[in-house]
């Protein structure tokens, strides 16, 4: 399982790793997580090298890596900035990621990075050849660039296109064709600079730092970072006071002979900025609070690998080291106290507000979860809310929830915490029972809601989407088979994607027939539409894709580098608008890809541009901005003021330029872009600033909105309500405001199927209704007298009931029930415990009136507790065990109905790993039976075994896996084995039901059985009982009667055992076999005419065959025991005929000496030697054949012998 944390908006920083790198699509990895782009932001785990973006702030970060190179700077790792660089393929793009543990490429935890901040490395492979080169060259063309760094001369070119096509031949007009060329003096136009930075040509990477919010300081890191050393060895620091026309040098401010190696911002407050030196010339932190304009160096007495700011206090800092160390500054870093050692790389937290009563504490993951507040982390102060270890980077701390993971004998179990409360377990019985997770990603946790894509035990290359309720314990299926992939470093690639802006709606991919197609949802997650393809392409030419043989599909990756827009982008100001890349046909794909844009929720779509495009908002989401990915350079740029309608063509360089990044602050009035490049492989860093403001004459006023209806395909109903937006007349040009409300009206619609999701073992239907899975038990126990819980809103949907009230549960009077399926277990699913610890036990319910029926729990030491009802014991019972040894707990559940009852064994003792108790389910009276224990894993020393049968007070010890043991009682007996080695303990439970007789049919099933057979024992009796309740209703014989029993492996067959009626006395017992031969008549008959049937999912209908009716009463449905039995009948005959060829020859064989013993003294036993692998029993010489029965026999089959071959003879004469 991975647990993905998804962090709030004030994370910073970015980097990106490898050349040509463009975008990259959403990562997931073990324990790591995913990112979700927010309305500002993208939030992500703080253990995950990946980005967080927000659309103010440009914000990314990513995962510190667990060795020794967390801040190494690789060719695939560099800084903690978007590495964009000379040597790379400007706007290159790769899928958005999130690294796991192997990954290599990771340096800066961005969680505590500003936001804006951006490394720009050049990392061509001639300039890596020769990190240290000192030679600078020049554009080959015709450029003047001032090598004073002053701003070079303005350019105002302009081009209006409709409807754009291909536009690659625009871009390779000459420098004199764009000086030549003149625009018309009526169109907008740009107002551009460029600016040089001068003397660091020999630099390859750079962090650039932007504030935003009406600042015009900008900041930017420049260094030489050798590859052959491994280390920065010069940097430069430049700060611009006027938006990026000019730049000074601030080398001398921060002393001369320092190397700086990393920026940080803090989130919450802009001009507070922390600068790292490089730590192999000295280790200090250079702070400022007036964004560069004066510094304060501190020496510190570590290596900082990573900072995490305070979401709310922005001199709160927690820094972790290059040893496991968690260091926390109440003061910008100005003094550092320890914290905790020993701390998993990025598993820390600061608290979140409104949640933790103090604002200062730190979770912290070790090898176990610990709660403390920053400055008073002592071992007294520590809090363990979690009890016992947790997995390695397996807590994440993500808005009202705490995750944290176990494994145990290879199957995890999940744990959630929601608003801080004790932690339930959200694996057992949480996701659809069958479900039987291999991995686990939480995606989002918005809205009080997670969002997890769980791997299924048949599934490889895909995953499924979940989704939870409130406290993110009980989890629905909303999309099968969602896309996935595996990265460079193992790592887990999902496409998924939250449009912003609209509430409920989502963009996946999802793998169908072997096709990778895109799907659409307007209700969280309900239901899942095919995207409509454009009526014509970019030249107007029909298209002809008819839905569902043709749609359009998109790639939802996110851009890794936060100054590229990504192949998909929206935006919460701008709702109903996204733009994306993709193709159109009959899946996705990743070649001849154009850029398609919606603006109407994705109703609709148009395709703008033949080629793929970084393509930003503008003007608080009133303009388009589109740049071409090109490999070459360029120096055209694209704006639409009429969503993509139109376009207008603009220079912004005087010479083509190979564009590292774009950065804006959308949110401000300033109107300024920079774009960051170079003119050469070996140029100096390039400064273009862009000033757009010229496009706009006014400011807009009331008659230059209009406003539009959301719906889904006509139907204006979504999320429960009718919405309508207000947004700018296409084509006025005119400036937005930044608060003008972009949401017109909104009323509530009554609700209809679609506004419930199906609660926890439900499934959605074809028809839209839910209805429960075949495992579910929808008359379970209910701690309220409402019905069963059906269907859940929605969250965030705003419907309101009608008069019918169909959907929400209604009040109503509490039918009485007798309690049944009573389950009494450790809060851990434990049986053992140390002396002196707290155990707390847990009791469930299945069925029966838990409000009316008391629980009494004895602890087995001599103490009992009482409970008026169910609801009181929800938390657990805890009792303190003071001294060692096997305690039989005991819970008994009792209304004016009737009663149940559960019992466990605990030991105090160690705990054991996993056992299995294979018994048959039907056994005769008085006969032996087999018992087995199989242990897992396999023991190479002797264990233990503790066997307890029905109410019996002390059990039977052995040392072997296998008994054998004589039923007396008829009626139900439950056997109990329990395994111990050394401290660990393990048990296991069957009932088994005792007869005088039975008759029993052997079952086989349709094929699409074993595709959804997981070969579990909890799915084989929910199969079987399944199967008898068909048998029941379709023959009319009561389901007492009637047991199946499925066998393990594959193909699926099972045994059917028809019972004796419970009230036929002993003295009709002919008349109850013939009944018996009846029923087994009707029984063959259903089946041989394919009446026995179930539903195993949609559309999936099993029908059950006879495959032979067995010759005799069968006692054991396991092939190991049948196996085991024979090998005991042969023992025996073979046994047998040499006693009684001693006892015939006896008196001719001298060396043979019999002594007769008494007839009343105890006969001596056989006693096998098998292990637990060994499925032999003890064997009685008493139950060996007399010699007189022997030869009696050995008469009768000679007869029959001779009998058949005469009759073979006169059969053959006759012929």
């Amino acid at each position: 399982m991975a647990f993905v944390l998804l962090y709030p908006k004030f994370v910073a920083q970015a980097e990106v790793s490898s050349p040509k790198a463009r975008f990259y699509r959403l990562e997931v990895t073990p324990l790591d997580a995913l990112a979700i782009r927010k309305s500002t932001e993208v939030k992500v785990d703080n253990s995950a090298k990946v980005f967080i973006v927000s659309e103010s702030e440009a914000a990314v970060a990513l995962k510190p890596n667990n060795g020794e190179e967390e801040r190494k700077e690789t060719q695939s790792g560099l800084g903690n900035g978007a590495l964009i660089g000379k040597n790379m393929a400007p706007n290159c793009h790769k899928r958005l990621k999130i690294p796991g543990n192997k990954c290599d490429n990771i340096s800066e935890d961005r969680r505590g990075r500003s936001a804006a901040n951006i490394l720009l490395e050049n990392t061509f492979p001639e300039i890596k050849k020769r990190a240290k080169r000192s030679v600078r060259s020049t554009y080959n063309g015709n450029v003047d660039r001032s090598t004073s760094g002053e701003a070079q001369s303005k350019e105002r070119f302009v081009e209006t296109v409709h409807g754009v096509s291909n536009s690659r031949p625009e871009y390779r007009r000459t420098v004199e064709e764009a000086k030549g060329s003149n625009p018309r003096q009526s169109e907008p136009q740009l107002d551009t600079s460029t600016f040089a930075l001068s003397g660091d040509s020999a630099h390859n990477q750079a962090m650039v730092h932007w504030s935003g919010h009406n600042s015009s300081v900008i900041l930017i890191l420049t260094k030489l970072y050798d590859f052959n050393l491994g280390a920065v060895t010069e940097s430069s620091l430049w700060r611009s006071s006027d938006y990026g026309s000019t730049y000074t040098k601030l080398n001398d401010k921060v002393g001369s002979r320092t190397v700086l190696s990393y920026l940080y911002v803090c989130p919450t407050n802009k001009q507070k900025i922390m600068m790292l030196s490089d730590p192999e010339v000295e280790s200090a932190v250079l702070i400022t609070s007036d964004e560069g304009a004066s510094f304060e160096k501190h020496p510190i007495n570590f290596n900082i690998l990573s900072l995490l700011f305070h979401p709310a206090q922005e001199n709160w800092i927690l820094a972790y080291s290059h040893d496991n160390k968690l260091y926390s500054s109440m003061d910008f870093g100005r003094k550092w106290q320890l914290i905790h050692d020993n701390v998993m790389p990025g598993r820390f937290y600061w608290a979140v507000m409104g949640l933790d009563r103090e604002s200062d504490v730190v979770h912290i993951e070790t090898s176990i979860y610990v709660k403390c507040r920053a400055q008073r982390c002592t071992e007294g102060n520590r809090l363990y809310l979690f009890p016992g270890h947790v997995d390695t980077n397996s807590l994440v701390v993500q808005d009202e929830y705490v995750f944290t993971q176990v494994t145990k004998s290879g199957r995890a179990s999940y744990f959630v915490s929601y608003m801080r409360e004790s932690f339930h377990d959200c694996q057992i019985e949480k996701l659809p029972k069958y479900c039987l997770p291999k991995d686990m990603h939480i995606i989002s946790t918005d809205e009080k809601q997670v969002f997890a894509a769980v791997q299924e035990w048949n599934q490889n290359n895909t995953y499924s989407l979940y989704i939870s309720d409130s406290p993110g314990v009980y989890f629905t299926l909303s999309l099968e088979s969602l896309r996935t992939s595996r990265g460079p470093g193992g790592n887990l690639l999902v496409d998924f994607y939250k449009v912003e802006g609209i509430h409920g709606m989502y963009l996946a991919n999802k793998l169908l027939d072997g096709h990778v197609k895109t799907f659409i949802s307007y209700n969280k997650g309900q239901t899942w539409a095919l995207l409509p393809a454009p009526a014509t392409d970019v030249a107007g030419n029909n298209l002809h894709c008819i839905l569902p043989f043709c749609s359009l599909h998109l790639h939802l990756e996110m851009s890794e580098n936060p100054y590229t827009s990504g192949p998909i982008t929206s935006k919460k100001s701008v709702p109903g608008i996204i733009v994306a890349a993709g193709n159109i046909g009959t899946e996705l794909s990743s070649t001849n890809l154009g850029m398609f844009i919606t603006s109407d929720a994705g109703n609709s779509w148009r395709q703008i541009f033949v080629e793929e495009h970084n393509v930003w908002f503008l003007d608080n989401g009133g303009a388009l901005l589109a740049v071409l990915h090109a490999v070459t350079p360029i120096r055209h740029l694209w704006i639409s003021l009429d969503e993509g309608k139109k376009w207008d063509r603009h220079s912004f360089s005087l010479a083509p330029l190979y564009v590292d990044g774009v950065l804006m602050e959308p949110e401000s009035d300033n109107h300024i872009i920079t774009f960051f490049g170079h003119f050469s492989h070996r140029s100096e860093w390039q400064l273009i600033k862009i000033d757009y403001k010229g496009l706009f004459n006014r400011r807009c006023m009331d008659g230059d909105y209009q406003t539009w209806h959301l719906h889904n395909k006509g139907e204006l109903c979504v999320m429960g309500e009718k919405q309508t937006f207000m947004k700018r007349r296409p084509g006025n040009r005119c400036m937005l405001a930044q608060d003008y409300s972009r949401i017109y009206s909104s009323e509530p619609c009554l609700c209809t199927a679609y506004d419930f999701e199906c609660d926890y073992g439900w499934e959605r239907q074809a028809d839209g209704k839910c209805s429960p899975a075949f495992w579910f038990n929808p008359n379970g126990a209910t701690k309220s007298c409402s019905t069963s819980q059906k269907y859940r809103k929605v969250l965030s949907n705003n419907c309101k009931e009608g008069g019918r009230n169909v959907y929400s549960p209604k009040r109503q009077a509490c039918r009485p029930r007798p309690p049944r399926g009573l389950r009494l277990s450790t809060s851990q699913g434990e049986l053992s415990a140390t002396v002196g610890s707290n155990v707390t036990f847990m009791v469930y319910l299945d069925d029966g009136d838990s409000l009316r029926t008391s629980i009494q729990l004895d602890f087995g030491d001599g103490i009992k507790i009482t409970y008026s009802n169910l609801s009181r014991t929800d938390d657990g019972i805890n009792h303190v065990y003071r001294t060692t040894g096997i305690y039989r707990v005991t819970a008994y559940a009792e209304n004016n109905q009737g009663s149940d009852s559960s019992t466990l064994f605990l030991h105090i003792t160690s705990p054991v790993e996993r056992v299995y108790l294979s018994a048959p389910i039907v056994a005769i009276r008085g006969k032996e039976v087999n018992l087995t224990a199989v242990v897992w894993p396999s023991h190479t020393r002797t264990l233990t075994f503790f066997w307890w049968f029905d109410n019996s007070s002390e059990p039977i010890i052995t040392l072997e896996g296998s008994i054998s043991y004589t039923l007396q009682g008829e009626g139900k007996n439950k056997v109990t084995v329990q395994v111990a080695s050394g401290s660990s303990v393990m048990q296991d439970s069957k009932v088994i039901t005792v007869k005088d007789f039975f008759r029993s049919l052997l079952l086989s099933f349709s094929l699409a059985l074993d595709e959804h057979n997981p070969d579990i024992p909890e799915w084989r009796e929910d199969i079987g009982r399944v199967v008898r309740t068909a048998l029941s209703q379709v023959s009319g014989v009561p389901e007492d009667q009637l047991l199946v029993s499925l066998y393990p492996g594959l193909p699926s067959t099972a045994e059917l055992f028809i019972l004796p009626d419970e009230h036929t006395s002993s003295e009709h017992k002919r008349g109850s076999e013939e009944a018996l031969e009846t029923i087994s008549d009707t029984c063959v008959t259903a089946l041989n005419q394919g009446l026995i049937q179930f539903e195993l999912k949609a559309d999936i209908h099993i029908i059950v065959y006879m495959t032979q009716q067995t010759l005799a009463p069968l006692v054991d449905s396991n092939s190991i025991h049948s196996g085991s039995a024979m090998l005991m009948l042969l023992t025996v005959v073979f046994v047998g005929l040499a006693a009684f060829f001693i006892y015939k020859f006896k008196r001719k064989i001298p060396w043979i000496h019999v002594q007769a013993e008494d007839s009343h003294e105890k006969e001596p036993e056989v006693i096998s030697t098998v292990g637990q692998i060994d499925n032999m029993s003890k064997v009685k010489l008493s139950e060996f054949p007399s010699p007189k029965e022997l030869m009696e026999k050995e008469l009768e089959a000679r007869s029959r012998g001779n009998l058949a071959r005469h009759v073979l003879i006169a059969t053959i004469n006759s012929d």
